[in-house]
């Protein structure tokens, strides 16, 4: 695994040098190598352990894996056989328990492109 890190980073600094600003983007070593990396990974994190983990609503939980409250709800229900959390869900999960762990240390430019395409502030 460090050897494919110290290799993305190589990479990077070769990309910078280039300075590629032209969409479509080429498919790279670099964007196949992050592309392999993100498939394989097991990112997840389950409902359970998110809701021990931050004080929220299931309001809250089913705002971030973009579901119904009713779902999240039956994702708690040990009395009932409702559809468990998706792959998806999971992941949305463990990507907002790292914004909310790590918010501090993400980068300016990596927050803004994640608020761009938000319309979080026009709701109110």
């Amino acid at each position: 695994m460090c050897s494919t890190i110290e290799r993305l980073e190589q990479l990077a600094q070769q990309r910078e040098l280039k300075g590629e600003n032209s969409y479509p983007y080429p498919m790279t070593e670099r964007e196949q190598i992050l592309i392999r990396l993100y498939s394989y990974s097991e990112l997840g994190m389950t409902p359970q352990r998110f809701y021990q983990k931050w004080d929220l609503t299931r309001e809250d939980m089913a705002l971030i894996c973009s579901c119904s409250v009713q779902t999240v709800n039956g994702w708690f229900n040990t009395s009932c056989r409702c559809y468990p959390p998706t792959p998806g869900h999971l992941r949305h999960l463990a990507i907002m328990d790292f914004l909310l762990e790590d918010f501090e240390t993400i980068p300016k430019p990596l927050l803004e492109r994640l608020h761009q395409d938000s319309d979080c502030c026009r709701r109110r």
